[in-house]
């Protein structure tokens, strides 16, 4: 395979472009598709978008799909294999546009790009008991393409508790980019399990692709924070005494015990639904591990993240501001957010890990599509 300085790419549930981000040291975005308007907004505004074709992915012909493209990447709908929502699966309308995707890759054929790489959340791995990662993995192979998978933590390179499964399908595999088993930290207890249920012919045909682990993260929490952003008032003290009854007792007294230590921490804090005693009751959940929950779309107040600051006696709240959040998912202080918060909070919480992007597309992605492998990787 001739080795190239940069490879053609098209980017299907483009979002706003963070995937491009990560991809565009080694791949150049010829297509790029979304049907949302406000993130086909965001695309235009940072990258121009004079590729940018906006609308449903199953209305595209595959006419108006560039040929000769080394690598189709797909961060495809998550709503319906989320742990957080209905569970529709594959067969559900919005994940379900993997099939759109599935369509165009199919109809054209030879021309279609040599490596896809899929993005989801990693409840895709026990959706309908891995009935629906058995179907995706199915539904590549039967196009020729062998088929692996890697899970991965966006907690590797930036202080966010954010996984993600990412199917890597290549026409070509290289030997020295397989393995011929699972390993950490990437193939991980979930993935190992469900690809142990495949069947037999998909199982055999299944790629442990090897990535390397990258170097300790040398940031948290704290490194990231803004020390009065503008867009995220603090909240006012009955608001913080309010949240902090709706702890457990014992996210209480761990509160109390960093209180009383007189040391300064900040700690990232979500409401979550919790049964206790046969009841649903709204529990606030507070972390000081030096790392964010993972960043969800801003659908309503117990999806937004907030920050409980601690010193001493004194323990302010604010919500995770924009610009925190697009820290968090590595994107660079030059990518312009939309203008509201809640715009800004759906975009990336939508969106995928920078760094993770970056870190596969330089260490697999790129060398699976003949890209000069001599060049440094991020």
């Amino acid at each position: 395979m001739r080795a190239d300085s940069v490879a053609p790419l098209l980017e299907f549930f483009a979002g706003g472009g963070l995937a491009r981000l990560g991809l565009e040291p080694d791949f150049r975005c010829v297509f790029a598709n979304d049907i949302d308007a406000a993130k086909a907004a965001a695309y235009r505004a940072v990258f121009g978008g004079e590729e940018l074709v906006e609308g449903d992915i199953w209305r595209l012909a595959p006419s108006a799909i560039p040929t000769g493209a080394a690598l189709a990447w797909a961060s495809f709908p998550c709503q319906d294999l989320s742990l957080a929502g209905a569970r529709g699966g594959l067969s559900a309308p919005r994940s379900g546009a993997f099939w759109g995707f599935h369509r165009l890759i199919e109809k054209l054929g030879a021309d279609a790009p040599g490596v896809l790489a899929l993005e989801n959340v990693s409840g895709l791995l026990s959706s309908h008991h891995g009935a629906d990662f058995t179907a995706l993995v199915h539904a590549l192979d039967a196009l020729g393409y062998r088929v692996g998978a890697l899970e991965i933590d966006a907690a590797l390179f930036t202080p966010q508790s954010r996984s993600r499964l990412f199917i890597v399908a290549s026409r070509h595999v290289p030997t020295h980019l397989a393995m011929s088993g699972p390993a950490e930290p990437f193939h991980t207890p979930g993935l190992r399990n469900v690809v142990a249920r495949l069947p037999d012919g998909l199982r055999k045909r299944f790629v442990w692709w090897r990535l390397a682990a990258p170097a300790k993260r040398n940031t948290s929490l704290a490194d990231l924070l803004e020390s009065d952003p503008q867009s995220t008032p603090w909240r006012s003290e009955e608001q913080t005494q309010a949240l902090l009854a709706q702890m457990s007792e014992l996210q209480r007294a761990r509160v109390a015990a960093i209180a009383a230590s007189g040391k300064a921490q900040v700690g990232a804090v979500f409401r979550r639904i919790r049964i206790e005693h046969g009841e649903r009751v709204q529990r606030a959940e507070a972390r000081f591990d030096g790392l964010a929950g993972c960043l969800r779309t801003p659908a309503g107040g117990s999806s937004k993240q907030m920050l409980l600051f601690v010193d001493g006696e004194r323990i302010r709240s604010r919500l995770v501001s924009p610009r925190e959040a697009a820290r968090l998912m590595g994107v660079p202080e030059h990518y312009p957010l939309p203008a509201g918060a809640t715009a800004a909070l759906h975009l990336l919480g939508d969106g995928v890990c920078v760094p993770v992007v970056r870190w596969l597309a330089g260490n697999l992605l790129a060398p699976l599509a003949g890209v000069d492998g001599q060049r440094k990787r991020a």
